[in-house]
This record gives C-alpha cells, structure tokens and sequence, in this order.
C-alpha cells in the first residue's frame, strides 16, 4: 500500500510569529517516505526530532503570512495481529520510555475512570480488554463534526457521547490507562477520512509494541501513516503558534496508489 499525501497550509499573521509544525510522516521501520517534498517558499525553517523520535518538529518565524506546500508517498508495510489475542505487560516490566503512556494527561483524565473501567472491563485481561474497549467507544459515541472544541477533555466526551476523531481517541486512551494499559495519541494521515483532514487514532503496548487503533472506525492500520505521537493532542498538534494566526486556506488530501 502506498499512500499518496497532499497537503496546503494558507495562515495570516499580523506580527512575526514563532510557529511550530508537526506534518511531514514518520520515517519508520513499517512504514517509509521514499518521495517527499516540503515547501515553505523563501521562509527559513529548522528541524529537529519529535516526541519519542517519531517524526520531526518544524520550526519557523514568519511575518504575515504562513504558506506551506506538502507532498508524500508513503510505503506502508504493516502487521496487523488481532488485537484480542495480544498479552498485555504488568507495570513495572514495562520499557522506562512506555511507562509515562499510563499516567493520566490534560485530555485524558485517566484517573476519573477508575472505579467504571473496573465495573464495566474488569472481567477482561490484556488485548481483551483493548478490544472490549474499543468496541464500547465504537458502540457509544457518535461522530458529529462541530461537537466539541479544542478544549474538550475525554470526561465532556463521556457525557456527550459524540465528538471528531480527535475525541474517539482521547476517550479510548483514558479507558485503557484506566485500565492499565499504556496507550498514546497519534497524529496520522488515514485513507477514507471523512472530511478529509489531520487523523488522530491511538497506540497501545501489548506483547512488547505498539499496536494501532483506529476508535472512530474510518480508517484500518495498513491505511495509516503516522505523522507524530505523544500523551494527547497537545503534543502532536500539526500547527502550533505563539501568536495570533488566522486561517485563510487548509486542504489535506491521502489518496491510495
């Protein structure tokens, strides 16, 4: 499978502005960019490694305007093992750079679920209870574009019930921290979005690796490239300005090949 990434940027600015990007797809062992082209036009950029060495992190100051060109072909070479049959690993045996993927975060106020994540999955073990939980967000919330904000947390989606992709995510990652279960937040481009945009699926440690999942149903494993990833959206945001910065054009297109 070989995805083909398109994507255009249009932001004014009305002072210069220290802008941060998180766009160009991860160069991993499943999955590589064999063809890519970023274009800021004449604006000076500066790179370095994103959270965890997935990804890279974009650095620039422009004055006015923000205009970004990017282009991708990304190979996908992914297994896929059913999720259910997956060991998970007790606490303490888990890698030193897993173990900040079980405490709870700004949007997944993981220890607010304790005591439900007890009484609704405690019956189940390991992949399991991954895949008890990702049904039981599949099953109960609703995909309504416009429900929710940048500030709405997995505890406003739990009452709701309805959110963006960004939503599902969170929710499923604060269950399975609740739940023991490391799980981060991952920024991707995913074949079939609806509308097309910036994806956010999830990652969780079973068996000695990450694994994705993809809670709001749109997308399968094999038809996503990952762009970055960390403990929820604020560390993986595809733009992030210190300053005013408003939208004037955005497109994002992933097509097969």
């Amino acid at each position: 499978m070989t995805l083909v990434i398109d994507i255009a940027l249009d932001y004014a600015l009305s002072a210069p502005t220290d802008c941060l990007l998180q766009l160009r797809a991860a160069q991993m062992p499943d999955q590589s960019v064999p063809v890519e082209t970023l274009d800021f036009g004449s604006l000076e950029t500066w790179e370095g490694p994103a959270q965890d060495g997935v990804g890279t992190r974009i650095w620039c100051r422009p004055e006015g305007t923000l205009v970004c060109r990017y282009h991708a072909e990304v190979e996908i070479a992914r297994k896929t093992p059913d999720i259910a049959g997956l060991p998970a690993s007790a606490p303490a045996d888990l890698p030193s750079e897993v173990v900040k993927y079980l405490f709870p975060s700004r949007y997944c106020p993981s220890d607010k679920f304790l005591s439900f994540v007890a009484q609704e999955f405690g019956a189940f073990s390991g992949g399991a209870k991954v895949a008890a939980m990702r049904d039981f967000v599949a099953s109960n919330l609703t995909y309504v574009p416009g429900a929710s904000t940048p500030e709405t947390s997995a505890l406003e989606t739990f009452v709701t019930r309805q959110g963006v992709c960004r939503d599902f995510a969170h929710m499923l990652i604060t269950l399975l921290r609740a739940g023991t279960i490391p799980a981060r937040f991952v920024s991707a481009y995913g074949l079939n979005v609806t509308p097309p945009d910036f994806h956010a699926v999830v990652e969780v440690w079973l068996d000695g690796a990450w694994h994705l999942i993809d809670p709001s149903g749109m997308t399968v494993p094999w038809d996503l490239a990952r762009i970055s990833v960390g403990r929820d959206a604020t560390d993986v945001a595809f733009l992030t300005t210190y300053g005013p910065a408003v939208l004037q054009h955005q497109s994002v297109r992933v097509n097969a090949r």
